[in-house]
């Protein structure tokens, strides 16, 4: 098993966890899809400073050369930016982002067996197994105390 790669999924984890969070903050201040606005106008400032000074191993250059499909990301990442702001601020971040992985793992399986990133895995019991305890997991922890 491959580790570092995996420290920097929790990584990015924990990261989505408070950046949703902060992000319902500042929807709750500015509205939003003012807060998304915001959110990726800092982002693409950071990022391009990123490039400008050359913290980069890719080749911009080579943005043609990728499917037309590959770029629906963005509006993809305008859709999650928001949809984490919106069901944050309503339910509290434990809750959506219960909702948000058990159904971010269920799509990410499927992409897996479909082989869409190159990684292809077979649909075997043991996955299908994983994912409905994982999912099981998930209605457990949204379900109201009784």
């Amino acid at each position: 098993m491959k580790i570092f790669p995996l420290i920097i999924a929790g990584i990015a984890g924990g990261s989505m966890a408070l950046q949703g969070v902060l992000n319902s903050i500042l929807g709750k201040k500015i509205g939003d899809l003012e807060a998304v606005f915001v959110v990726h106008v800092i982002g693409t400032v950071l990022l391009g400073a990123g490039l400008l000074l050359g913290f980069t191993s890719g080749e911009l250059r080579a943005l043609k050369d990728a499917p037309w499909y590959s770029y629906l990301g963005g509006p993809l990442n305008i859709l999650i930016v928001w949809g984490v702001i919106a069901s944050v601020s309503k339910v509290g971040a434990a809750p959506a982002t219960t909702a948000i992985l058990a159904v971010q793992i269920s799509t990410a399986l499927l992409l897996d067996c479909f082989g869409v990133t190159g990684h292809k895995t077979a649909l075997t019991f043991t996955r299908i197994l994983g994912a409905a305890i994982f999912v099981a997991g998930a209605y457990l922890l949204l379900r109201k105390p009784s």
